[in-house]
């Protein structure tokens, strides 16, 4: 068992459920482990407005058991989306009496594993310009997921659409997906089990609340890099991850041809985040790139030479329904301060109640 740490960087978890009771008494559990060397590691359970028995489910499961002297449940009046309620947590974090260093976010469909969480703090410990780590994440059968990435880019939609690395080998351009194993510095890490150093977040500001789910930790961590700030992937840190528990997106690959259709905030969020990193012209040509890959692909396939690729049902017609054309809004920064008062209306709700 590792020693505990004396005179250590102070840690606090945040994790957001939404209708994964079970899921995150288990998450949490698993991360008890990590207690031994972090004796002051605290847990945060943001609710997210389950609007179901979660909240009695999780106050039950922290009370009475080892998880009460550090597990906090925060039950939300809202559904306000991973980045609002992830930034209601940290808000109370960075603004109580002893704030953290470093603020670790863990997606409630996870099971670290030991040292996990201590190979994301020696990063953070190691890189000071390190804004935020993340861990590599493992399928059920212990395969890499895919956890650090670059960003998106119009040539990026394109091989996206086409589905073959010809094209981009044939263009010069890099895959999204970092290699399996890959260890330093990267564009993006997932959100469902990454650390960041809170000095950072307070320069910069916590997540942007006009994302509802999807690509909000692709435009905090550009945010960051553009404050000259760097972003890390840890493969020493490893951790289970079931994916989409909480949204409905997860399902077997090798069981299926046409996957299910995407929600159409993914593809709002997805606009949203071109036009925020990119501007309105990056992300119609985005837009347009991808059209493009996926007739190519479609072409393909149509005379037998498409190979096996999983579709998501109607992405070409919903991402066009959804609107090719980003909005002034889309191109308007919505992130919170790390001072700002608690709870306010996330800014996508705002905006949907003002159309």
């Amino acid at each position: 068992m590792p020693e505990a740490r004396t005179g250590a960087t102070s840690v606090a978890a945040v994790m957001v459920n939404f209708r994964t009771p079970v899921l995150a008494l288990d998450a949490a559990r698993a991360l008890a482990s990590a207690r031994a060397e972090f004796p002051d590691l605290r847990l945060v359970i943001a609710d997210g407005f389950s609007n179901d028995d979660s909240v009695e489910r999780l106050e039950a499961g922290v009370a009475g058991s080892d998880l009460a002297d550090w597990v906090t449940v925060l039950p939300l009046a809202v559904n306000g989306g991973f980045g609002w309620a992830n930034n209601q947590a940290m808000l109370r974090l960075m603004q109580s009496d002893s704030p953290p260093d470093y603020i670790y976010l863990l997606n409630p469909d996870t099971q670290v594993t030991p040292g996990a969480v201590s190979a994301l703090v020696e990063t953070l410990d190691r890189y000071p310009r390190c804004a935020a780590v993340g861990s590599l994440l493992l399928n059920d059968d212990g395969s890499p997921s895919g956890s650090a990435f670059r960003f998106p880019s119009v040539g990026r939609e394109l091989l996206r659409g086409a589905r073959t690395g010809g094209i981009g080998r044939l263009l010069g351009i890099e895959p999204i997906v970092f290699d399996d194993g890959h260890a330093g510095e990267v564009d993006w890490v997932t959100g469902a089990s990454m650390m960041f150093r809170a000095a950072a977040l307070k320069q910069t500001g916590l997540f942007d609340t006009a994302f509802f789910l999807y690509f909000e930790e692709v435009e905090l961590t550009h945010r960051l890099r553009k404050a000259g700030w760097t972003v890390r992937h840890e493969p020493a840190s490893k951790v289970h991850h079931i994916g989409g528990a909480s949204t409905g997106m997860a399902y077997n690959r090798k069981d299926l041809t046409i996957g299910p259709p995407l929600p159409r905030y993914w593809f709002r969020s997805r606009r949203r985040c071109f036009s925020l990193i990119g501007g309105r012209s990056t992300a119609i040509a985005a837009n347009l790139a991808w059209i493009t890959g996926h007739a190519f692909y479609m072409t393909r396939r149509m005379i037998g030479r498409g190979g096996y690729h999983i579709l998501n049902r109607r992405e070409g017609r919903d991402l066009i329904g959804c609107g090719v054309l980003p909005s002034r809004a889309d191109v308007t920064s919505d992130h919170t301060a790390w001072d700002e008062p608690f709870d306010r209306t996330p800014a996508w709700m705002q905006r949907s109640k003002s159309i």
